[in-house]
């Protein structure tokens, strides 16, 4: 919503050290903060995004696959896949910045 600033990465020309972590993530912080908003969604995957406080969460998109075999395949993926996204999210979860109530 409008609460929520959403980014992507699109990939690099050069290589800049620590260029793409300033951009996406602590300037993206920053930003949000000034204008009150509730969230920052990073995308999807990353480990390296524990470090810099985000923690994992599950992602739903949308996409439309126009041949009916390779649709297929892709379902048959997705489906397999879903359990071990959920082990891994609830795994590195474990690693976030935020002290664990007893």
């Amino acid at each position: 919503g409008r609460d929520t600033l959403f980014g992507r990465y699109w990939g690099a020309v050069e290589d800049h050290p620590c260029l793409h972590f300033e951009c996406c993530y602590y300037q993206a912080i920053d930003f949000a903060i000034e204008r009150r908003m509730a969230r920052v969604e990073a995308g999807a995957q990353g480990e390296h995004k524990l470090a810099r406080g985000y923690l994992p969460s599950k992602i739903h998109s949308l996409h439309w696959i126009g041949e009916p075999s390779f649709r297929d395949a892709v379902a048959r993926y997705l489906r397999a896949e879903g359990d071990a996204v959920g082990q891994e999210i609830a795994a590195l979860a474990d690693y976030g910045p935020f002290r664990k109530e007893s």
